[in-house]
């Protein structure tokens, strides 16, 4: 009998400790409806017809910004998104999409090599090339973008991690 207070402790501490690590995490960035699509932008390229004018969110990192007379346009190496919508680049890319956006965009506020994540509509598919090699990229007309600061993409993690063994970590 005298292990039950401990016990209980442990299961009261435990659900508490997994909320208290849940609340650090940031909420995601846009809302989703309820056309939102979950392919990426790989497997929309495979078959546009069926995804045409459905919402999406994707992410990636910027791969370059072109400007035009009205409208710019964004092509983006995707990742998937985690519960925040941050692109998580460091797991292997989808494909890669251009987000279109209206107007004029300033190169530098997208600069090459950024995370950003896309709110819009699938809008077709343009074919293009990625070096030598032919691809189709899937469109998005952007309604909210948001391109990720450093301190962004670390909030909500935690530097605490757990293993066995003996180790120096430095950042």
């Amino acid at each position: 009998m005298r292990n039950r207070p401990a016990s209980l402790l442990i299961r009261l501490a435990l659900p508490a400790a997994l909320l208290v690590l849940a609340a650090c995490a940031p909420a995601p960035i846009y809302k989703t409806t309820g056309n939102a699509v979950l392919a990426t932008p790989a497997q929309v390229a495979q078959t546009p017809e069926h995804y045409s004018g459905n919402e999406v969110i994707w992410g990636g990192r910027i791969v370059h910004v072109t400007n035009f007379q009205d409208h710019s346009e964004i092509e983006l190496l995707a990742y998937p998104l985690d519960s925040s919508q941050r692109p998580r680049a460091n797991d292997s890319g989808n494909g890669r999409f251009i987000a279109v956006l209206q107007g004029y965009i300033e190169p530098l506020d997208y600069p090459a090599g950024a995370l950003m994540t896309v709110d819009g509509k699938l809008n077709g598919t343009r074919a293009g090339q990625v070096g030598q090699a032919d691809y189709l990229f899937p469109l998005v007309d952007v309604t909210q973008s948001h391109v990720w600061t450093a301190e962004e993409m670390q909030k909500g993690r935690s530097n605490v991690h757990f293993g066995l063994g003996v180790g120096v970590g430095i950042r």
